[in-house]
């Protein structure tokens, strides 16, 4: 492996990381002079725990951002030719830098928004497919968290029948297997709210 190979890799992934931490829900607390999502409701920074706390303005604001960590994570290795591994790593580096933070103590979202953004910019097609299906479960159910787990599942498994049945590198499965794998382990507690029948609605700001 070349010096330029290793320097793509690590500003891909780095960079990833860096600019997955971005807490854009607590920024934008403090551009309003809101509360701080941290304080109320999951404590969370992603973009449900913002519209209990925020409002649907904010959410939206800080979803988009949260979004484009994602398209971020998978656009920079790509224009960079990095390659397919370099680009899936830096996508999961992304998930976890915007779960784990380094800004605010390796707190942070879920991963949805990044994980979504760079679904858009990997399978565009498939961003389009689960959105109604991200929204429908949550319209039915009330819980965000099934809404994420569904979509991101889904999501995870058109991939890996596309790669599959196309015959495609078997690197694109980085992706359309750890992302879904990460959402899944950040979402842990909704998992074990949502079976003791404790888990809040979208709504709920408690």
């Amino acid at each position: 492996m070349d010096t330029m190979t290793i320097a793509v890799g690590v500003v891909s992934i780095g960079g990833a990381y860096l600019v997955g931490g971005i807490p854009w829900g607590v920024l934008l607390a403090r551009f309003v002079g809101g509360p701080d999502p941290r304080t109320q409701g999951s404590g969370r920074t992603g973009g449900a725990n913002v519209l209990r706390v925020l409002g649907p303005r904010v959410a939206a604001a800080a979803g988009i951002l949260d979004l484009l960590k994602g398209v971020f994570a998978a656009a920079v290795p790509w224009l960079l030719g990095a390659g397919l591994v370099i680009q899936g790593l830096a996508v999961l580096v992304a998930i976890i830098g915007h779960s784990r933070s380094p800004y605010i103590g390796f707190r942070g979202g879920r991963g949805v928004s990044p994980a979504f953004g760079s679904l858009i910019v990997l399978w565009p097609l498939v961003a389009l497919a689960v959105v109604p299906v991200f929204f429908g479960v949550i319209r039915v159910t009330r819980y965000s968290s099934v809404g994420s787990l569904v979509a991101t599942s889904l999501a995870g498994v058109i991939v890996v029948a596309i790669v599959l049945l196309q015959g495609l590198p078997l690197a694109h499965l980085i992706y359309a297997i750890g992302a879904p794998a990460l959402i899944w382990y950040f979402h842990r507690d909704n998992v074990e709210r949502l079976l003791a029948g404790t888990e809040r609605t979208i709504d709920n700001r408690t």
